[in-house]
């Protein structure tokens, strides 16, 4: 098994995905700088959070544009699995691997704490070591989380069984105390049609071992690592 996690300049949970995957998936972890365009062949992809280019155009903007996100979205389109958390959700909108954008939190704070969601889908490889319907902890930390799409964008992902997480309350409900930065319909995390990129705001990456205080984000990568 092995997994390059994208730095960029700014990235800031780059080390914790890289952590993670050594802990729970094993093999060796490349840290792909963003300059570069070439990469190694791969089983699994990384775009950490963090505040890539210190956000200082648009979240994910300029990482966008970076050469190898080039290459990420042909291995994309190659069926290896990409995730993109938090900051790396807003790269992967701005690349167009997934739909939908992220906008400033509708309290217009950053939030940097525990939340809950439900799991909505089990059929991806990020998503089919949880139950569904299965309430996680995860931790979130950001300032433009707020992911927007429109009724016809918001339909597909409905339909076609992409919306892979909602912000839930602890017991497991729906509703606005649930819900920490007024993403539309609750959503915390989609999947592009072909199943294999993931973009989610919440951390897994900070709750997969026990002494970090959990292990609700383990799944996602005993997940990854079973398919492949």
């Amino acid at each position: 098994m092995k997994t390059a996690v994208i730095v960029f300049p700014g990235s800031n949970c780059d080390r914790d995905a890289k952590v993670a995957v050594e802990k729970v998936m094993g093999g060796d972890v490349v840290m792909q700088w963003h300059g570069d365009s070439e990469m190694p062949d791969v089983d699994f992809i990384i775009v950490p959070g963090g505040f890539s280019y210190g956000d200082y155009l648009r979240c994910g903007a300029i990482a966008g544009n970076s050469p190898v996100m080039q290459e990420v979205v042909k291995r994309a389109g190659a069926g290896v699995p990409v995730v993109g958390i938090c900051n790396g959700f807003q790269v992967l909108t701005e690349v167009g691997l997934l739909p939908g954008i992220l906008m400033r939190n509708a309290d217009l704070k950053f939030i940097c704490r525990d939340i809950y969601m439900s799991v909505e889908t089990t059929n991806s490889a990020f998503t089919n070591h949880y139950q569904q319907g299965q309430t996680i902890r995860i931790p979130v930390a950001h300032h433009d989380g707020n992911y927007f799409a429109d009724e016809t964008t918001l339909k597909t992902l409905q339909d076609q069984d992409r919306v892979a997480f909602r912000y839930v309350t602890e017991d497991g409900q729906r509703g606005a105390g649930g819900n920490p930065n007024g993403s539309v319909d609750d959503i915390a995390g989609i999947l592009n049609e072909k199943r294999n990129v993931l973009g989610m705001m919440p951390h897994p990456e900070r709750l997969a071992e026990g002494p970090l205080g959990g292990i609700d984000g383990r799944a996602l990568f005993e997940g990854v690592l079973a398919a492949a």
